[in-house]
């Protein structure tokens, strides 16, 4: 509570108690709106509300972490998010419900780059025997090593240029740290990786989500996209009438 106290003058209110009262009163009833009104409506949900306080231009950050981590706390599938695509624009992956989604994080000057190469054989291979059942969204992240400094324009062109992406490649993202997409934050959370850090390594590492939406397995970046066509096929096989 001391961290919300440098982010919110509260001179009316006398407790503890009493400000937790407000920020939940304040948060409550957007807790089942989309993501994207969420982040749309941070002002409006404090200005809106007689909870006598007066609010820095900082405390929307606040509130943004408060509405991320109610997200994660109640997210049951990759079905709730919504991250942005080259454009800037919400993706709801409730889009891709039924089917089998390949998550990776990646970067265009890094040693495993060349791995853009065989996700694109993956993709093309697993699409000939399922056609739309099955995709893969590449999330460039310019947080290991700089290896992504480039525009969304840029990544999009090199993609296609040096390796004939056809699969989505989404906007810039962060998978660590305070602005972590809340995706990321999530997979990281299912998937945990070794001893039970809850962190993205490097570049390249890779997450499989099945037909229910829900994670499958998770891989390192050193593991190459060949080495994933059983388990894709696998997850293909479960039919949407199992689930």
């Amino acid at each position: 509570m001391q961290q919300a106290r440098s982010f919110i003058h509260t001179p009316s209110i006398k407790s503890t108690s009493t400000y937790s009262r407000a920020v939940s009163s304040a948060i409550t009833p957007y807790r089942t709106a989309s993501t994207s009104s969420r982040h749309n409506n941070v002002a409006k949900i404090w200005n809106s509300r007689n909870t006598d306080l007066t609010v820095r231009h900082s405390s929307a950050g606040f509130v943004q972490q408060h509405l991320r981590n109610i997200t994660m706390a109640s997210a049951t599938s990759v079905y709730e998010f919504e991250p942005l695509n080259k454009k800037g624009e919400p993706v709801p992956l409730s889009d891709y419900r039924g089917k089998v989604i390949l998550i990776v994080n990646t970067a265009s000057k890094c040693g495993f780059t060349p791995q853009y190469e065989g996700l694109e054989k993956l993709y093309k291979s697993v699409k000939e025997k399922h056609g739309d059942d099955f995709v893969i969204l590449g999330f460039p992240c310019n947080q290991f090593g700089g290896q992504e400094p480039g525009s969304d324009e840029d990544i999009q062109q090199f993609c296609q240029i040096n390796y004939g992406v056809s699969f989505p490649i989404m906007g810039k993202t962060d998978v660590n740290g305070d602005k972590a997409s809340p995706l990321f934050e999530w997979l990281k959370k299912e998937k945990p990786g070794i001893l039970g850090i809850q962190r993205v390594k490097w570049n390249f590492e890779k997450w499989l989500i099945g037909r229910d939406g829900k994670v499958k397995q998770r891989w390192a970046s050193t593991t190459k996209p060949e080495s994933l066509e059983e388990p894709v096929l696998e997850a293909l096989a479960e039919t949407k009438s199992e689930l």
